[in-house]
């Protein structure tokens, strides 16, 4: 009896002393880099206190290759480790297949379209956009200034422009070039040459109804203007080049214009900059015509939940948390990373920490999304042909058209019935 008694007084003690629910802890696998991790760890330390539970930040890869292996690896896996992880922009076509459909659980109002558009795959919202970028031109305002060029609307006009400021220049220890990009044969690549097409009004790499359309005359125009900067108004090394490559060189004071993202602004303006202060920002430039307009590719992370996790409830519930208006005011005016809430960019606060968000808006409208979705697990090879293509262009190993037409037949073999 004595036995019995004892084991119900020390159950009751327990059902006492026990919480309301049980504490569950979570895996979130987001970047662990400077303030980008500081910033994750914080947001979903306050969701953990909110609700009583635990998130493990889970250490993935810092290069992006190697992030997108493993997370392949694991979730392919049907592993658990992993509840809610972070994904590039390009990244939600190969993964989708894990991932679990968060519209029906998630107010997506007020969003950015173009990212929701992004992150949807064959009607499933796979993921939900945390932050954006898009490219800038950078130019060095008191050069342009001090010569009387204003900033240019066309690449025809910043062409002339570089030149002009080039030949203008007293001569100095470095050799002062016209325009750095990124102009490495990987993703980055992709990126600037889907610019220059889009502003041309030339397809990109895959058409809206689907075809493969990588040929359009006016992207072998296109890719010819870019071929001529090429050792006059761009290095010859910047074929090497990735977006640290072409900031060094920028930042150094060794060149009039950049193509970059929005995450280079701080850096330039930073107290140590040999350029602080005299740097302008504007929207990338157009083609001449009247099919050109101002186009840039978007980029930006995503939150994406595991369809293999044991408590997609909370895991849905943590990425609502770290994904809401509230928390991207928290990061962009910390951090600088661009919110996927355009009105942010309307907020005194924001604008005050980030005078280069000011331009934004007009970007985001004119955004072209990466063929990621369309091309779902066939992207990185898709996007590896387009980059290496454009690289023998500009690197003069073959002549736009041919280049193109080869691209077209070997995206076609990829491609179901050669188109998506």
């Amino acid at each position: 009896m004595r036995r019995v008694q004892a084991a119900i007084w020390l159950g009751a003690l327990l059902l006492a002393a026990a919480p309301a629910h049980a504490q569950v802890t979570l895996s979130l696998a987001c970047s662990g880099l400077g303030t980008e991790g500081a910033l994750c760890r914080e947001g979903a330390e306050e969701w953990a206190a909110r609700g009583g539970h635990r998130v493990r930040l889970v250490s993935l890869p810092n290069r992006g290759t190697e992030r997108l292996a493993l997370l392949r690896q694991l979730l392919a896996a049907g592993s658990r480790d992993i509840d809610v992880l972070q994904i590039d922009a390009v990244w939600t076509g190969m993964l989708a297949d894990h991932l679990l459909d968060l519209a029906p659980h998630l107010d997506t109002e007020g969003q950015l379209d173009q990212a929701l558009r992004n992150n949807t795959v064959a009607g499933r919202l796979v993921a939900m956009p945390w932050f954006t970028g898009a490219g800038l031109l950078y130019y060095r305002r008191d050069l342009l200034e001090a010569h009387g060029h204003p900033p240019p609307e066309t690449w025809q006009a910043l062409t002339r422009t570089a030149e002009a400021i080039q030949h203008a220049e007293p001569a100095r220890p470095q050799r002062l070039w016209g325009f750095v990009f990124q102009g490495r044969a990987y993703e980055g690549l992709t990126v600037n040459a889907l610019e220059w097409l889009a502003s041309h009004g030339a397809d990109g790499i895959v058409a809206e109804d689907g075809r493969v359309a990588v040929a359009d005359p006016r992207a072998a125009r296109v890719l010819a203007l870019a071929r001529s900067w090429i050792g006059t108004i761009a290095p010859q090394g910047v074929l090497t080049y990735a977006e640290e490559e072409a900031r060094a060189v920028f930042q150094s004071g060794n060149a009039v214009f950049m193509r970059n993202w929005p995450y280079a602004w701080a850096l330039l303006n930073a107290p140590d900059s040999p350029v602080a202060g005299r740097v302008g920002v504007a929207r990338l430039p157009r083609g001449e015509g009247p099919e050109g307009r101002h186009a840039a590719v978007l980029g930006g992370e995503q939150l994406a939940v595991s369809r293999h996790g044991a408590h997609p409830a909370l895991a849905i519930d943590l990425v609502r948390h770290l994904t809401s208006r509230a928390e991207q005011r928290r990061r962009a005016i910390l951090g600088a990373f661009p919110p996927t809430y355009p009105d942010l960019y309307a907020d005194a606060e924001v604008l005050a920490a980030n005078p280069v968000f000011a331009q934004l808006p007009a970007v985001l409208r004119g955004g072209v999304a990466r063929p990621a979705a369309a091309t779902g697990r066939h992207y990185s090879r898709v996007s590896a042909n387009f980059a290496y293509a454009v690289h023998d262009v500009l690197a003069g190993r073959a002549a736009p058209a041919a280049a193109l037409d080869r691209l077209r037949a070997r995206l076609q073999r990829l491609a179901p019935d050669g188109a998506w």
